[in-house]
C-alpha cells in the first residue's frame, strides 16, 4: 500500500522548502512493507533546530541499524506549511517515506525544552490524531524522552500511558 504524500504542489507556496523534502547524506530508506515496527522520531521544533540535536541523531542511527525497525523523522512545520497542509487537508508527514503519521507505530517525541510543549499539541493536531491518550484508540503509541522527561508531567495526558505500551510492545517480539 503507498500512502506517500506529494508536495509539488505546495513546496513552490513555501519559504525554505527544503525542510520538508529529507534526502541528506547518510538517511536511511528501508521498505516500508519489510519491517516490523515503524517508528517516527518526531523533534517539536523547527528542522534547522532539530537537525542540530545530537539526541535524535543517535536515536535514528539506533533504530535504524536494526533490521526490523524503520525510523523516519518528522519536524514541526513552519506556520507557511502549517497553513498549506491545513488549507490542502494533507496529514504531517515524516521525511524519508512521506507517509502520515498516523500510519507509525510508534511516535517518539523530543522533550528538549518547556517552551515547545505546545508544538507538540501541534504535530498531534496536524498528524490526526487526538490529543489525549485516553481518546486514541488505533492510532500509534506517542512517547517522549528527552531532557524535560525530568518532569513528564505537563504532558502526561498526551502520552500514551506505559501500561498500554507494554502491553502492545510485547507482540513485537
Amino acid at each position: 500500500m503507498q500512502n506517500d504524500i506529494h508536495l509539488n504542489h505546495i513546496l513552490p507556496l513555501v519559504r525554505k522548502p527544503a525542510r520538508y523534502v529529507g534526502g541528506e547524506h547518510n538517511t536511511a530508506r528501508k521498505n516500508w512493507d519489510q519491517v516490523e515496527v515503524r517508528f517516527v522520531l518526531v523533534f517539536p521544533d523547527l528542522y534547522e533546530i532539530g537537525m542540530a540535536h545530537q539526541g535524535l541523531q543517535i536515536l535514528y542511527h539506533i533504530l535504524n541499524s536494526r533490521e526490523h525497525l524503520l525510523a523516519d523523522r518528522c519536524f514541526v512545520p513552519d506556520l507557511d506549511m502549517e497553513q498549506q497542509l491545513r488549507r490542502q487537508g494533507i496529514p504531517l508527514f515524516s521525511l524519508e517515506s512521506r507517509r502520515p503519521l498516523a500510519d507509525f507505530d510508534v511516535l517518539g517525541i523530543t522533550l528538549p525544552y518547556e517552551l515547545c510543549y505546545t508544538n507538540i499539541l501541534t504535530v498531534l493536531d496536524l498528524a490526526g490524531i487526538p490529543f489525549r491518550a485516553a481518546q486514541r484508540d488505533r492510532e500509534p503509541l506517542v512517547i517522549g524522552g528527552g531532557s524535560c522527561a525530568m518532569n513528564p508531567e505537563p504532558v502526561a495526558d498526551f502520552l500514551t500511558p506505559s501500561s498500554w505500551g507494554t502491553a502492545k510492545k510485547s507482540s513485537w517480539r
